[in-house]
């Protein structure tokens, strides 16, 4: 259920073992030296991280600094408010996120456009780096800064002392972005948007919040007086809310006397109003809700258990019991998710477990997604497994996988202490001043799982599933679903009779079973590196095998605990009919899903348990690769797998029939949206009914597919390992690594294969191609305009090329958006296909209302035609150049950068040295050159145009 509005996407992980949210971390660990753990006293209060600066400013304001150096040259700033649409007086509704949008409008020190031109300049892309959100109870400005010169970092300060109160909030300003405020809320409209505010008022049992979503009242946005935003901006912008985040590449003794300087002025309003603690009664009764749209995608049961306060973590004890209570959590959703591994599945996935509702409130909360089995069997299975761990506890080897699983991404997270990102750790200390999640710092937290985790005994983790677990007198139900032709909708008095009948099966204890050891009881006869040569200048070591694989290493220290694994072969899916495309497409996700060699999926995770190794494969129309990851220490287990991925795939009826029964109702769903069926319309549109372009799946799709078709295509390609070269980047020592090499990558069997592939000829329809398509209840539109044509390959072309993109992406924002209000975001894309022709596709997509769509459309190809016409403005040029040259100075320290690189100089034969001649290309592209990109692949003669309007649109054409 969404509950933010951000002003553009943004993404964040974690660093450390955050008590409010459950990691799913990757990568594992190397051995670990540490000195001896002095005595926990579990009274003691959490500690703060020994590598942060933590302070409050006399006005109340409170900092967080560390210096961190990943990435490098580079500082993450936040301003961080307590304020969000649940302070709102009534005649404010989405005034909250308004006033976010007004930061980036002029302030005291930067003028209307400015703020945004500058930071571009420097390298800041506007919504990829510099953005916003506003949720229930907080707003978060967020702002990476380079570091190069002193004067960026300053700049970026001020920056953040005037969003903190230097915002103008002139009315001209004010009335120029309700518009694009407006096609913001647009564009969140659909099933989901709908269903949600439905939902809200019995989430929140009727307090505030359930009126109080963050984008607020249109009417509002539309008619609120002026003073009305400013009222809220004096309000609750005041720094005794406020905490700002600094974490990057900065000594934190100069960090802190610039929020000294900046921020020390910052005044709290006299008098200042108090800040509610907005209460949620808590439910004392069971009740129903059934909701449904004709667009909705997916069937949902969920159960909410009664709100709780949440727990306190003051002291170690407090940390201790998080670390039980994330293991009652995995556990328990593990058991969930081996029920999708039945015959006939009780429900195509599920989840439970104590939740974060709004700040301050727990909720235990219980989610099937339905399958065509219906409500009772997955209600049946929801209430069965939560009260058989209620009743009888877990099994010793259920908590003991759980305990090497939670080890391991401990152990990784320790391990990358000084690599983690400093984005993840602004996260965290944003958490921190929010919700007051501890931040002991991952030292401290490994070692507290290592003091812990063996005295955490079978009795107790049961003992503590009995407290956790809520009975069922007091349950919110809700169903959540569709409500188009052939659907059994529930009644409320049908969801509580089902939950009752559900509530007399008796619950059963899990039997215990105990995981294979090993994936391989034995490893293959070993075959031999039969030649090396080493690549000084990019530091490779080039092999080749006695099977004639060939091997790539590139050993690095830019992860601490990584190994990325990546191979790539001509061939793929134009090597079979096209009687064949069903069983090759889905030839893989077949294969993956029935297991390997003696292993099911779940038997798989549980052998896996406390490793972190994995693999897959992949076939697309020309090619098939193979990818896989692992931690240092479990390199061989990546390899074995790998192996048995390749010489031993598992057949299983029973899985076969469950992947296509899920399948099946994933693509019925999915047809309910219109957004899916306008992206199938563009494909169409496009490339006709071409039978081997990639098509939104179809239901009856499915009955096309053979098990034994499939399997064989799959061993057809991967059975044999002729002309594959493997690319390895990451922490691993190449003495270890060789041999495991020349065991599981020499032995491969390589049978003589086809390794060419066969132009299939999807060629995009030619001339101009217009087309609506009439879809959807929502007033709402999107225009997708797309350029495609021959093309000659080069890097210095394709630097060109995408240069000229990306600036059309900067007149997208300050023209379409920012100057004419006609959209709230969208932007353009383009790329080169070099197999089995080379062709250029340039593809732009902008959401917006109705009336606006011949604006939208002109407005794009005014400022095309001013590219090809004038050229480029030289400070765009600027923009984009400074842009790509930070990012490139931070992907020659990512071990995914490297591995893809590797991997297309292998598969398109070309030379791995020019990742050195970046920069080079980069700084000699002209105003001229890209003037020239644009009259070469803008034919206003040869494009699609494909729109979406609303359902009721039609009828009036």
């Amino acid at each position: 259920m969404p509950n933010t509005v951000k002003t553009l996407a943004t993404k964040s992980s974690t660093p450390g073992k955050g008590l409010a949210t459950t990691l799913f971390l990757l990568f594992v660990s190397l051995p670990i030296s540490l000195p001896a753990l002095a005595e926990i006293r579990l009274n003691d209060p959490i500690p703060i991280n020994p590598d942060l600066k933590r302070g409050k400013l006399e006005n109340g304001l409170t900092y967080y600094i560390q210096k961190n150096d990943t990435p490098r040259k580079k500082v993450e700033l936040r301003l961080v408010v307590k304020a969000g649409s649940v302070l709102e007086d009534d005649d404010q509704q989405g005034l909250a996120h308004f006033t976010e949008h007004m930061a980036f409008n002029g302030s005291k020190h930067f003028k209307k456009h400015q703020l945004i031109s500058y930071l571009q300049s420097i390298g800041v892309k506007f919504g990829a780096d510099l953005n916003a959100y506003t949720s229930f109870d907080e707003t978060v400005y967020i702002l990476p800064i380079p570091t190069d010169k002193p004067a960026y970092l300053k700049t970026g300060f001020q920056v953040l002392a005037d969003w903190a109160q230097g915002v103008e909030m002139k009315a001209t300003d004010i009335d120029k972005e309700r518009g694009i405020i407006l096609e913001e809320a647009r564009q969140g409209k659909g099933a989901s948007d709908r269903m949600t505010r439905q939902l809200l008022p019995e989430v929140f049992n009727g307090s505030k919040y359930a009126e109080r979503l963050p984008i607020g009242k249109e009417d509002i946005i539309r008619q609120f007086k002026h003073d009305a935003l400013r009222r809220f901006y004096k309000d609750w912008y005041r720094p005794d809310l406020m905490a700002v985040v600094v974490i990057g590449d900065v000594q934190p003794d100069e960090a802190e006397k610039m929020v000294y300087k900046y921020f020390s002025g910052l005044k709290n309003p006299v008098p200042a109003r108090a800040r509610p603690e907005i209460s949620i009664p808590k439910n004392t009764a069971s009740k129903a809700l059934v909701i449904t749209d004709k667009e909705a995608t997916n069937n949902l049961l969920m159960l909410r258990y009664p709100l709780e306060k949440q727990s306190p973590h003051h002291v170690i004890v407090d940390y201790r019991q998080d670390i039980v209570r994330g293991l009652y959590k995995a556990m328990l959703n593990r058991r969930l998710g081996a029920l999708t591994e039945q015959a006939k599945p009780p429900f195509l996935g599920a989840s439970a477990g104590s939740e974060p509702v709004v700040s301050g409130y727990d909720s235990f909360i219980s989610t099937a997604m339905l399958s065509q089995a219906g409500i009772q069997p997955a209600l049946d299975a929801l209430m069965q497994e939560k009260n058989s761990v209620r009743q009888f506890g877990f099994t010793a080897a259920e908590l003991d996988r759980a305990k090497k699983i939670e080890a391991r991404e401990y152990e990784s997270m320790f391990n990358e202490r000084s690599k983690s990102n400093s984005a993840s750790f602004a996260a965290e200390y944003i958490r921190n001043f929010l919700t007051n999640e501890p931040i002991p710092g991952i030292k401290n937290e490994y070692l507290y799982f290592k003091e812990f985790a063996d005295g955490i005994s079978l009795e107790e983790m049961n003992r503590f599933a009995r407290q956790a677990t809520p009975d069922d007198s007091v349950k919110l139900m809700f169903y959540v679903g569709s409500n188009k032709a052939g659907e059994t909708i529930p009644s409320e008095a049908d969801l509580l009779g089902m939950a009752a009948k559900a509530e007399q099966k008796p619950a059963e204890a899990k039997a215990e079973k105990v995981a294979n050891a090993s994936l391989m009881a034995t490893p293959p006869l070993p075959g031999q590196i039969v030649s090396e040569k080493e690549n000084k200048l990019l530091g490779l070591v080039e092999m080749t095998l006695s099977n004639g694989v060939k091997v790539t290493l590139k050993k690095t220290d830019f992860k601490n605990d990584q190994v990325l694994l990546s191979a790539r072969r001509a061939g793929g899916m134009s090597l079979f009919p096209d009687a064949d495309y069903y069983n090759t497409f889905y030839s893989n996700p077949v294969v993956w899903g029935m297991g390997m060699g003696k292993f099911s999926q779940k038997d798989l995770q549980e052998t896996l348990a406390g490793k972190s190794a994995n693999v897959r494969t992949s076939m697309d129309n020309y090619s098939e690769s193979i990818g896989g990851a692992s931690s240092s220490n479990d390199i061989e287990t990546m390899l074995q797998l790998l192996y048995l991925r390749l010489t031993s795939p598992r057949k299983d009826e029973v899985m076969f029939q469950t992947l296509i029964s899920a399948q099946k109702e994933l693509a019925r769903n999915t047809w309910a949206r219109p957004e899916a069926i306008f992206s199938d319309a563009i494909t169409t549109t496009i490339y006709k009914d071409h039978p081997r372009v990639s098509r939104l799946a179809r239901v009856e799709d499915f009955d096309k597919i053979s098990l034994d078709r499939s399997m064989e295509i799959y061993q057809s390609r991967y059975g044999s390992a002729r002309d594959m070269h493997f690319i390895f980047v990451g922490s691993f020592e190449l003495d270890k690594i060789k041999p495991l090499i020349a065991t599981y990558l020499a032995s491969l069997p390589n049978a003589d294969i086809k390794t060419e592939y066969q132009d299939l000829q999807i060629n995009p329809v030619q001339g101009v191609v217009k087309k609506d398509v009439y879809i959807g209840g929502e007033e709402k539109s999107t225009v997708v305009l797309s350029f495609n044509g021959p093309s000659t390959y080069s890097r210095e072309e394709n630097g060109r090329f995408h240069a000229m993109v990306d600036i059309l992406n900067l007149k997208i924002i300050d023209v379409l958006r920012e100057k004419q209000g006609l959209i709230y975001s969208g932007g353009m894309n383009g790329s080169f296909e070099r197999i089995p022709q080379s062709r250029y596709s340039i593809d732009a997509e902008l959401p917006c209302s109705p009336e606006n769509v011949d604006k939208v459309i002109a407005a794009l190809f005014a400022e095309i035609r001013k590219l090809q016409q004038s050229g480029p403005q030289v400070e765009d040029l600027n923009k984009v150049k400074q842009s790509w040259l930070k990012e490139h100075q931070q992907e020659l320290r990512s071990n995914e950068n490297w591995l893809n690189h590797l991997q297309n100089t292998v598969f398109y034969k070309t030379d791995a040295e020019s990742i050195l001649t970046v920069e080079k290309r980069i700084r000699a592209i002209t105003p001229a050159q890209i003037k020239e990109a644009a009259q070469r692949y803008f034919n206003f003669q040869n494009y699609a145009q494909i729109v979406m309007y609303p359902e009721q649109k039609k009828a009036s054409k």
